[in-house]
C-alpha cells in the first residue's frame, strides 16, 4: 500500500539541498523545511538527531537511517509530494536499536511512534517519489492536503527563557505593531486615540478637583463616584502616555542581527510595559467595582432608608473591596505572566492575544459587576419611585426627589452604554480571533515560508471601526462623572474658588480696622452717643445678620462688603468687651431717642457707628 501525503507546491515550500550529515549519499538529495517532525530548517534537524549518531555509526539497524532521514529531511519533489515511511520500517528500527539506546541512555520519541505511520511493508523512497515532471498532471497535489497547524515563522522567534506564546506555538510572538492594520490605518487609530483620551482625563480631573474644592459636598451614597472618577483618571492617563510613546513600549525592537522583526511584547520582563498594564488593569477593574459600590449605597439608601452616616460606617469595608479584588486580580495576572502589549495603543493589558485570558479575566468580572449593578439599580428605583407615590411629600421635595431619580438613571445611562459596548467588542473579538488569525497565517504563510492552513473555510479580517468604538468607549466610560457633579453650584464654587483667598483678607482688614478704634480714646459725646445707637443697632439687626450668614453659608462664599448691613456685620465680630465699654459710656450721655428707619439722620447714625466703636 502506498500512501501518499500531498504537501503544497513550490510556491508555498521549495525543494532544497539536503546539508544534514547523516543524510549524504541517499537516492534522493532534496528535501524540504519544515520537516513531518516540525523542524524549521535543517540546522534545527541535525540538532534534533544528534542523540542517534552513536546508534548510526555502529549500525544497529540497516533501517535506522533511511527512517530518520525520513523523517528530518524527507524528500521533495518538484509537486511538493511527500511519502511517510512505512510502520514496518519504524518497527525494524525500533527493535534492533532499542537495546543499543537503553545503554546510551536515549528514549523513542514519542513524535516517533510507529503507530502513526501507515501500515506497508515497502522501501523509502518509493519510486514515484522519485519521478519528476515540470507539468504536474495531478492537481490535487497543488493544494494543501495535510493540516500541519501554524508554524511559528523565523522572523517571530524569541528567546526560549522569555515563555512568549503566540497562536499555541512557544517562543514566538505576534508582529508589531499590528497584524491586521497598514501603518496609514494605525496612525489614524493612535491619533484617535489620543485625542478620546485627554477629553476623558480632562473630564474626570476636572470631576476630581470640584470634589477637593468642597470635600464635603459630595457625601454616600454619592461618594463614590468621586473614587470612580480617579480610576478613569488614571486610565486615561496610560492611555495618553501609550499615544506619546507608540510602539516603543509594546513592541520588542528589530533585531537585524538575529534575523527578528518587531514583536509584541509579553510577560513581565518590560518593566514600564508591566508597569502600565498594572495601571491600566487595576483601575480599570476598580472603576467598575467602584460602580457596583455606588449602586449598593443607592441601594441601601433606598431599600432600608440607611442615612448618609450609616451609609458612611461602611466605607473601610468599600475600600477593601474595591481596591482588594482588582489588586487580587493583578497580582494574579503577574504571577501567571500574562501581559501583552498593544501595539495599536502602545499599552499594555491582557487578553489581546491570548483568549482565555480575556474570558475569566476581562470578560467574567465585567460581566459579573454589570449583572450585579443593573439589579441593584432597579430595586433602587423601585423603591425610590414607590416613596414618591405612597409616602405624601412636599411639592418641592417631590420634585428633589424625581430630579434625583432622573440623575441616577441618566448618570446609569451614561455608564452602562459604553461599558456594554465594550463588552460587546470584546466578545466578538472572542469569537472572530480565531478566524482571523487563520486568514492572517494564509495571506502571510508564502511570505514568511511557514506552511498555509489546511481547508480554509471562511476567512475573515477584523474593521478599523470595531477598534475605534472599542478605544472610545473604554475612555468614554469615564466621562458620565462629569454629568454627576455639572450644576450652577459646581460653576459657582470653580468661579470663587479662585477669589476667596483674597476676598476673606479683604474680610480680615475691614473688620481689624473697627478693632484699632475701639482701643483709642473717645472723643466726644457724639461717639459716645453713637455707641448707644451702636449698641441698639447691634441687636436691632441680629435677625438681620442670621439670615445673611444663612445666605452666605449656603452660597459659599462671602457677603459684599458694600451690603447695607456689612456695617452691622462687622459689629458682630467686636469681642463682649468692646460691648460692655459702650454700654458704661451711655451714663454720660444725655438720653437720646433712637428709632430705626429708613430716614437720612437713622443713615448718619449708622455711619458714625463704626467711628464710635
Amino acid at each position: 500500500l502506498v500512501v501518499v501525503w500531498g504537501m503544497i507546491n513550490h510556491s508555498e515550500f521549495s525543494c532544497e539541498p539536503i546539508r544534514l550529515r547523516m543524510c549524504q549519499d541517499l537516492p534522493y538529495n532534496t528535501t524540504f523545511m519544515p520537516n513531518l517532525l516540525n523542524h524549521y530548517d535543517q540546522q534545527t534537524a541535525a540538532l534534533a538527531m544528534e542523540p542517534f549518531h552513536p546508534m548510526v555509526n555502529l549500525v544497529c539497524s540497516a533501517d535506522l537511517r533511511m527512517f530518520l532521514c525520513a523523517l528530518y529531511a524527507p524528500v521533495c519533489t518538484v509537486y511538493g509530494q511527500v511519502s511517510m515511511p512505512c510502520r514496518s520500517l519504524c518497527q525494524r528500527a525500533k527493535d534492533e536499536c532499542h537495546k543499543l539506546m537503553e545503554v546510551f541512555g536515549v528514549a523513542w520519541p514519542d513524535d516517533m511512534e510507529c503507530s502513526r505511520f501507515p501500515d506497508c511493508d515497502e522501501p523509502y523512497p518509493r519510486p514515484e517519489d522519485l519521478l519528476t515532471s515540470s507539468d504536474p498532471t495531478d492537481q490535487s497535489s497543488m493544494t494543501v492536503q495535510r493540516d500541519y497547524g501554524f508554524w511559528c515563522p523565523r522572523e517571530l522567534k524569541v528567546d526560549p527563557d522569555l515563555g512568549y506564546t503566540f497562536i499555541g506555538k512557544k517562543d514566538c510572538s505576534a508582529p508589531c505593531p499590528s497584524m491586521f492594520f497598514n501603518q496609514q490605518e494605525l496612525t489614524f487609530i493612535r491619533y484617535f486615540i489620543g485625542v478620546v483620551s485627554i477629553a476623558c482625563l480632562s473630564a474626570t480631573l476636572f470631576t476630581f478637583l470640584t470634589f477637593l474644592i468642597d470635600v464635603t459636598r459630595f457625601r454616600y451614597p454619592e461618594r463614590p463616584i468621586i473614587f470612580y472618577a480617579v480610576c478613569y483618571v488614571m486610565v486615561s492617563l496610560v492611555f495618553f502616555l501609550g499615544f506619546l510613546l507608540e510602539d516603543r513600549v509594546a513592541c520588542n525592537a528589530v533585531s537585524p542581527a538575529q534575523f527578528r522583526a518587531s514583536t509584541i511584547t509579553q510577560g513581565s520582563h518590560n518593566k514600564v510595559c508591566t508597569l502600565f498594564f498594572m495601571v491600566l488593569y487595576f483601575f480599570t477593574m476598580a472603576g467598575s467595582v467602584w460602580w457596583v459600590i455606588l449602586t449598593i449605597t443607592w441601594f441601601l439608601a433606598a431599600v432600608p432608608k440607611w442615612g448618609s452616616e450609616a451609609i458612611e460606617k461602611k466605607a473601610l469595608l468599600f475600600h477593601a473591596v474595591a481596591w482588594g479584588l482588582p489588586g487580587a486580580l493583578t497580582v494574579t495576572l503577574l504571577a501567571l505572566n500574562k501581559i501583552e502589549g498593544d501595539g495599536i495603543s502602545g499599552v499594555c493589558f491582557i487578553g489581546l492575544y491570548d483568549i482565555d485570558a480575556l474570558r475569566w479575566f476581562v470578560l467574567a468580572p465585567l460581566c459579573l459587576n454589570v449583572a450585579v449593578g443593573v439589579s441593584l439599580l432597579l430595586v433602587g428605583i423601585v423603591a425610590l419611585n414607590r416613596v414618591r407615590m405612597e409616602i405624601p411629600l412636599e411639592k418641592e421635595n417631590q420634585t428633589k426627589l424625581v430630579k434625583f431619580m432622573i440623575r441616577m438613571g441618566v448618570f446609569s445611562v451614561l455608564y452602562l452604554v459604553p461599558l456594554l459596548t465594550v463588552i460587546g467588542c470584546y466578545l466578538y473579538e472572542h469569537t472572530y480571533r480565531s478566524i482571523w488569525e487563520t486568514t492572517w497565517i494564509e495571506e502571510n504563510c508564502r511570505h514568511h515560508h511557514i506552511p498555509c492552513p489546511y481547508k480554509v473555510e471562511q476567512t475573515s479580517r477584523p474593521a478599523m471601526v470595531l477598534f475605534l468604538i472599542k478605544y472610545l468607549m473604554m475612555l468614554v466610560v469615564g466621562i458620565p462623572s462629569v454629568f454627576w457633579v455639572g450644576s450652577k453650584k459646581t460653576c459657582f464654587e470653580w468661579g470663587t474658588s479662585t477669589h476667596a483667598s483674597s476676598t476673606h483678607l479683604a474680610v480680615l482688614d475691614d473688620l481689624d480696622e473697627p478693632v484699632r478704634s475701639h482701643h483709642g480714646p473717645p472723643t466726644s459725646t457724639r461717639s459716645k452717643a453713637s455707641s448707644v445707637h451702636s449698641k441698639a443697632s447691634y441687636h436691632g439687626s441680629l435677625k438681620s445678620m442670621t439670615s445673611c450668614t444663612e445666605e452666605r453659608s449656603f452660597h459659599g462664599s462671602m457677603p459684599r462688603l458694600d451690603h447695607p448691613l456689612s456695617a452691622h456685620s462687622s459689629l458682630h465680630q467686636i469681642d463682649s468687651h468692646s460691648r460692655h465699654g459702650s454700654q458704661r459710656d451711655v451714663s454720660e450721655a444725655p438720653p437720646t431717642l433712637i428709632t430705626h428707619g429708613t430716614t437720612g439722620s437713622d443713615s448718619q447714625a449708622a455711619e458714625n457707628d463704626g467711628t464710635s466703636a
